[in-house]
């Protein structure tokens, strides 16, 4: 059996983004955008119940590693995930917690 090499600049860019994910609102942030969904800091915090500073918050976070993007539309920025693959992440998670 052969030796794994492990990519050290992936492994702490993947540790960097499991550590912004590793919250309970960013998770729910994150669930909600699920499914391609795009949606806009007002629809994110109306949604969670929680503060427009603390959704921004956490939003900002979440951009800032490479986990969101963004997209202007006039004076509206929509929110939505840059990869799949955190479906499978959050799905998982979901999944772990039924048990």
């Amino acid at each position: 059996m052969g030796k794994i090499k492990l990519d050290i600049v992936k492994l702490e860019a993947a540790a960097s983004k499991l550590r912004a994910i590793a919250h309970p609102m960013r998770i729910a942030i994150i669930d909600l955008l699920n499914d391609d969904n795009k949606l806009s800091v007002t629809e994110i915090y109306t949604t969670l119940n929680i503060e427009q500073a603390s959704a921004s918050h956490h939003l900002n976070i979440l951009k800032n590693k490479g986990v969101l993007m963004s997209q202007r539309d006039g004076k509206k920025i929509y929110y939505f995930l840059k990869s799949a693959t955190l479906k499978e992440i959050i799905d998982c998670i979901n999944r772990c917690n039924e048990e």
